[in-house]
């Protein structure tokens, strides 16, 4: 990418940015959009080709990142799992992290969370709670191996719990907490999830 075309490419991101904070995917405006960017609806076509594809630029590079950091995370405690070591339910930071991380990419996250109705990210956090219960499912596959008795549940009740704790993360980008707000709750989420599952699983 030539350096005009990226100062044209910079100038659109951050229109967008604020074109989809205001009105969400579903009402924002290309035209608006590339007058704020201060280029025609046909210049702008040339950066993107659909709105989906601008929303995209915006908030994929923030979601895989976390998806990343949750699957580093599940490496580390796969591996204090296989020593039997529990401490990450004991004393655990998974909320801390994710906040953390969350509010590096603050706007990013306000468009996946609350404006990206009408495209694929509307199901982002169904797709983090889906890969946090195979997770914990393959977790306590590996408990039952190394004859932990684990209590008996329904995996129903699995699936809520853990849509209900991914759910908790996010509710700060919902309420608008500042960071430092976001970073108190997220020590709050990591001590109260931590017993609750230490209680869940029957250990």
């Amino acid at each position: 990418m030539t350096r005009d075309k990226e100062y044209h490419h910079g100038k659109i991101l951050s229109a967008a940015t604020e074109e989809f904070l205001k009105y969400g995917f579903m009402d924002a405006s290309m035209r608006r959009i590339a007058s704020a960017a201060g280029m025609s609806a046909s210049g702008l076509y040339k950066h993107f080709a659909s709105k989906e594809e601008m929303f995209s630029a915006l908030v994929e590079p923030a979601c895989q990142g976390l998806i990343t950091l949750y699957r580093q995370e599940e490496e580390e405690q796969r591996g204090l799992v296989d020593t039997g070591d529990l401490s990450m339910w004991e004393n655990g930071q998974d909320a801390s992290l994710a906040i953390g991380y969350i509010y590096d990419h603050l706007e990013a996250f306000q468009l996946t969370i609350c404006k990206s109705q009408g495209t694929k990210y509307e199901s982002f956090l169904h797709d983090l709670a889906v890969i946090e219960e195979e997770t914990t499912l393959s977790f306590m596959k590996q408990l039952k191996k190394q004859g932990m008795k684990i209590r008996d549940f329904r995996k129903e009740e699995l699936h809520l719990l853990v849509t209900v704790n991914v759910s908790a993360v996010f509710q700060t980008v919902e309420h608008g907490f500042t960071r430092e707000e976001a970073m108190h709750y997220a020590q709050t989420l990591d001590c109260f999830f931590s017993k609750g599952w230490k209680e869940f699983f029957g250990y």
